[in-house]
């Protein structure tokens, strides 16, 4: 099945690499309009090269909210409407033991994925559309707490909170706020980190129920359906795109990784 988003506009932080990019690739090749930032803008140019006719992008850090808000005003301003769908994707993570994160790094995680997704959906709020659309990139690790990703855990769980809270608190305006969780999604920044290793990657997959890592496609679809009139009754869902990784396999694959990764015996 295709959906069809022509004449709409998208904006995606965080939409230069990985998952997000998959996601703003697929709203493209949908028919939208589609915006990209991030801090990178050697990564803004390059994804905004390859998204065709249309695409735009800034560079903007997601911790400064007047930037982020001087964005979306200029972004809404070039589409020349209102913005449809709004992914907020922009995310920060490296595995550390808790004993040994410092406070700036836990700090460095939660100001990023936390307080960032806070400043994008404020920046955004007056720009959208009535109804509107809005999806939080999530992560397993606000639902299953990982070893070696306490900061993770922490910022991911107030990011889904705040996805409940804000569809609750914008529902009255036809604004609809959910969040997607990807699972083990390969090819990405995020795996390389958490797996490096050819080992630790199968490892993961063989974890899934589905027996496959994903790939951005995978989100870019459910994106696309949460953006789409059939999803127009739902709001504040949290969604596991994940092969059903997060029933059961997160946590004996994660355990493991950190266990790996801190040279410990299972």
């Amino acid at each position: 099945m295709s959906f069809d988003f022509t004449g709409k506009a998208v904006f995606v932080m965080g939409g230069t690499s990985g998952i997000n990019l998959g996601i703003a690739q697929g709203f493209a090749k949908a028919g939208a309009r589609v915006c990209v930032a991030s801090r990178s803008q050697d990564k803004v140019d390059a994804a905004v090269a390859g998204l065709g006719d249309g695409a735009f992008g800034y560079s903007v850090d997601v911790r400064d909210s007047d930037a982020v808000a001087e964005v979306f005003a200029e972004a809404a301003s070039v589409f020349g409407q209102p913005i449809d769908v709004l992914v907020s994707g922009a995310a920060g993570n490296f595995p550390s033991p808790a004993k040994d994160l410092s406070a700036n790094g836990f700090k460095a995680v939660v100001d990023i994925d936390l307080q960032g997704t806070f400043n994008v959906m404020k920046g955004a709020y007056p720009h959208l559309t009535r109804p509107g659309c809005i999806i939080n990139i999530s992560a397993p690790q606000a639902y299953v707490p990982m070893g070696l990703q306490a900061h993770v855990c922490a910022a991911k769980a107030g990011v889904d909170m705040i996805t409940r809270t804000l569809a609750m608190e914008w529902g009255p305006e036809g604004i609809r706020v959910n969040s997607l969780v990807p699972g083990p999604i390969a090819g990405t920044e995020g795996m390389a980190r958490l797996a490096p290793t050819p080992q630790l990657l199968a490892m993961v997959e063989d974890s899934v129920p589905l027996k496959r890592n994903g790939v951005p496609e995978d989100l870019a679809n459910a994106a696309q359906f949460l953006a789409s009139p059939m999803a127009s009754y739902i709001s504040g869902v949290v969604l596991p795109v994940d092969g059903g990784w997060s029933l059961a396999g997160v946590s004996y694959a994660m355990d493991n990784i950190a266990r790996q990764l801190t040279g410990k015996k299972s």
